[in-house]
């Protein structure tokens, strides 16, 4: 393998773009809506508003809110409209942070710090999680010392509250629900987890960072929402991706806290350096203005109205879409989906199989597993390609009737060999083998 060098002299500004281009072509086509996940497309002009939002502040750095006050500003307001649209009071605190991942580290820490101060009698605290918690929480607590207990769902695929509370035991100090769960849609019965909470003096964090934008405008356009926010009293801590359906570009989530006694124990600082004083609200310590300032003005820019309206459409082409793969023989929908999040399932096809006829078909659904399925995130531009997409879903399921479950190749025989190791620890390290394979530059 040849080691991959900086170029002994620079190419010209055209054929860098030209290069990057061409080792594009490969990608998802996000653009065209035939991508359903890992992108929030927005509206164009949106877009573009963001990109230039972006572009102003492209060199300006959140690190110092002294030298920047612009930025702390833009920052305390997106946090502040956010925690307004989670039913948070006047005490209601938090900050940006880089994505989901990073706030949900965050909010391990600030738990792990404030039941150290609060309950020093325990040494090994662990957290409630239900099974379909997102992987970021078992990554925060690898990352911070914690245990994790893992909590079976209940057949509707939501959170078990009785079995979320025979797992807490006298070590634990963070309980977990999903508003909604990533694999399926469906939210946690966050109020029944709350009563769990404000009994045992546990912390529970709900993970909005895909509903934290849709729900509270759902509800406004009519549709029934469960509890999910602030408004539920147990409530203490709530993530959310303003570049998820907030559409601002990648690089904007928000942590949110009922009160600043909670966040201050997010925050570090230390005083003892001869380079000055130095304190940070957040993992990261240069913070990219950029994505502060798009977040800021997308926000802005679309108001309540803006974004009732984005979701009312996106929830009536999920309906939609949800309708007809259930139309379609062996396929179903997994669960009743709360929101603009859904996973398809078969009863008797070969799911992965189906993912791979369908990316050979210009269309993009990740894989999911326990059970299998496939994922389907609507965006606002999925409204213009709900018939072609159920066409050749039917299509492809067509082809597939007769595969045997065997006759598997490409990434379908990979996550399909990954998802059914009963060795939960051989699958790991294969996964691990794989992501050093994957990140070889040459």
């Amino acid at each position: 393998m040849t080691r991959i060098q900086l170029p002994s002299a620079g190419a010209a500004r055209e054929d860098v773009l030209s290069r990057m281009d061409a080792m594009r072509e490969d990608d998802a086509n996000w653009r065209a809506s035939r991508m359903f996940g890992l992108v929030y497309r927005a509206p164009d002009e949106i877009m573009e508003l963001a990109r230039e939002a972006y572009g102003r502040f492209i060199a300006e750095n959140g690190l110092s809110p002294f030298a920047f006050p612009s930025l702390r500003r833009m920052e305390t307001e997106v946090v502040a409209m956010t925690a307004s649209l989670l039913g948070g009071g006047d005490e209601a605190v938090g900050t940006m942070t880089s994505g989901g991942s990073e706030s949900i580290l965050m909010a391990v820490k600030s738990a792990r710090d404030h039941a150290r101060a609060a309950r020093p009698e325990i040494t090994a605290p662990k957290m409630v999680l239900p099974a379909t918690a997102h992987p970021a929480w078992d990554k925060a607590a690898h990352y911070l010392d914690l245990g994790v207990v893992h909590v079976p769902v209940r057949d509707d695929l939501r959170a078990d509250p009785a079995a979320m509370a025979a797992a807490c035991g006298p070590d634990a100090i963070l309980m977990v629900a999903s508003a909604p769960t990533y694999p399926h849609g469906v939210v946690d019965p966050i109020a029944e987890l709350s009563e769990i909470a404000l009994a045992r003096g546990l912390w529970l964090h709900v993970d909005a960072c895909l509903g934290g934008f849709v729900l509270p405008f759902a509800r406004r356009a009519g549709h029934d929402v469960p509890p999910f926010d602030f408004a539920v009293p147990g409530v203490t801590s709530i993530s959310a991706d303003v570049h998820k359906y907030g559409f601002a570009p990648k690089g904007a989530s928000t942590i949110l806290y009922r009160s600043a006694d909670h966040r201050r124990h997010q925050f570090f600082a230390y005083a003892d350096w001869p380079g000055g004083v130095f304190g940070t609200p957040t993992m990261a310590g240069a913070r990219p203005g950029g994505a502060i300032a798009a977040a800021w003005a997308v926000m802005n820019h679309l108001g309540e109205e803006g974004y009732t309206r984005i979701v009312r459409s996106t929830m009536e082409t999920t309906r939609r879409l949800i309708d007809g793969v259930n139309a379609i023989p062996g396929l179903r929908i997994l669960g009743r989906p709360d929101m603009t999040i859904f996973a398809i399932a078969a009863d008797s096809l070969n799911v992965f199989a189906l993912g791979e006829r369908l990316k050979a078909a210009g269309w993009y659904l990740d894989s999911q597993q326990l059970p299998p399925s496939l994922h389907v995130t609507v965006s606002p531009g999925h409204a213009g390609v709900i018939e072609p997409f159920l066409r050749d879903l039917a299509r492809c399921a067509d082809e597939i009737r007769s595969l045997p479950p065997e006759d598997l190749s490409g990434a379908a025989a990979v996550y399909g060999m990954i998802g059914s190791l009963p060795d939960r620890g051989m699958a790991r390290d294969l996964i691990l083998s794989y992501l050093d394979s994957l990140y070889r530059a040459g």
